[in-house]
């Protein structure tokens, strides 16, 4: 199948970029993380796995990354959810299956909470709930929180590159969306992945939520050297096989 692609505009006039793949079934629906884009290697093996398959499969960016407009300091979880929301309104037929990868997942349970009757399952990598207020906002130093309180901002060193900004904005904002320690009501499949070497993520959160949601049918996999990104060949593997096992057979 090929991938089409395109610009949603949001009511401000901000466009989000968009792939999407045609196929049958209930449609896949990447969720990317912090600061990631979809052009990333969970995203696009698998628009492959899609496309051999014949699933639809639909990947975007959030306002502030990748190919779509917006200013990332000025992001917020409010905005981001709106995005997704956005997304499966506009861009999906019928049902979909949320795959959420480290702020993706906190922001997949806050779709399907919203709207619980559009979405099949989810399968949830390295899941980041409340990651504003119960991750990230704990690390900070007193000359952190200083700087934030002098400046509205925060920045934050990265393993991955240049230290990035942290408002004040977004951390308040975190806290509002707050889902732990639960319960948090959603009865769909869940599928969650996590590593067990994580340095952004620990397996316990991950397992906290995994606890917390109200269904009776969820899976928790620890892949025990796992990172966060869980991006290696076996991990891509274990994400399409967790796809299939909650996916409804094609045809």
């Amino acid at each position: 199948m090929l991938e089409t692609a395109g610009f949603l505009e949001r009511p401000d006039g901000a466009r989000l970029a968009w792939r999407r793949i045609a196929g049958e079934g209930p449609t896949i629906v990447w969720l990317g993380g912090f600061r990631s884009d979809m052009a990333g290697t969970k995203a696009q093996a698998l628009a492959d796995w899609a496309a051999a398959a014949g699933r639809p499969y639909v990947r975007f960016d959030y306002f502030g990354h990748g190919e779509s407009d917006g200013e990332f300091a000025k992001g917020t979880i409010t905005r981001w959810r709106e995005d997704a929301l956005a997304v499966l309104d506009k861009l999906v037929m019928g049902q979909a299956v949320l795959v959420g990868s480290s702020m993706g997942g906190w922001l997949a349970c806050l779709a399907a909470a919203a709207v619980p009757e559009r979405i099949n399952a989810m399968a949830l990598i390295a899941p980041a709930p409340d990651f504003t207020e119960k991750l990230m906002a704990p690390e900070m130093s007193e000359a952190d929180r200083a700087e934030l309180a002098e400046t509205g901002v925060w920045w934050r060193p990265s393993e991955y590159g240049d230290p990035y900004p942290i408002t004040r904005e977004l951390l308040e904002d975190g806290a509002r969306w707050s889902i732990l320690p639960g319960p948090v009501n959603l009865d769909m499949p869940v599928r969650i992945l996590q590593g067990g070497a994580d340095p952004d993520v620990p397996w316990r959160h991950a397992l906290e939520l995994a606890q917390a949601i109200r269904g009776e049918d969820v899976v928790f996999t620890l892949v025990k050297d796992g990172d966060h990104r869980l991006s290696r060949p076996q991990d891509i593997a274990r994400l399409i096989a967790a796809l299939e096992d909650i996916l409804p057979a094609p045809g």
